[in-house]
């Protein structure tokens, strides 16, 4: 099973493939998707644009999108939500089943957690995945940690 997992933000947009079989799983690739500065119209289109190459590219049996996490920031949080729109319509559109997971829920099946840190986060994604290093930049490492929790939680959540 290849499971694409997303880190949702509108100037990167971390994300995760992981291949799982038997078991065992296998990081395929991690980065981010960047959009440059600007009105917040053509930003969506180009985050849609490179999510939709990333699924055909990689054919992933489903999408994990991390859950947006209740910020004292409403601005930056409206934006954010309005990038998960984006992702969630362009995945939809595409056909691959999608699974929302909290924040606390990717900590606790990656790090045993749900309070973990970051770094802990990190470090448990490089050791789970048998990475040389971290992955970077952190968003990366992140969407590398939605995709191993949405290993471990069913499709009917």
């Amino acid at each position: 099973m290849i499971t694409l997992g997303l880190d949702p933000g509108i100037a990167r947009l971390g994300y995760g493939i992981v291949a799982s079989e038997r078991g065992r799983d296998q990081c395929i690739a991690y980065g981010v998707i960047e959009t440059p500065r600007g009105e917040l119209g053509p930003r969506l289109v180009e985050l849609q644009r490179q999510l939709r190459a990333l699924l055909d590219e990689h054919h992933p049996d489903r999408v994990c999108v991390e859950r947006l996490y209740f910020s004292k920031n409403v601005k930056t949080a409206t934006i954010v939500g309005e990038a998960r729109g984006v992702i969630l319509l362009t995945c939809a559109e595409a056909g691959v089943p999608i699974v929302e997971v909290q924040p606390q829920d990717v900590k606790q099946a990656v790090a045993g957690y749900g309070a973990a840190d970051k770094t802990q986060v990190a470090r448990m994604v490089r050791t789970l995945l048998q990475l040389t290093e971290i992955p970077q930049p952190d968003d990366a490492a992140d969407a590398l940690a939605v995709a191993l929790s949405g290993v471990r939680v069913s499709l009917t959540r």
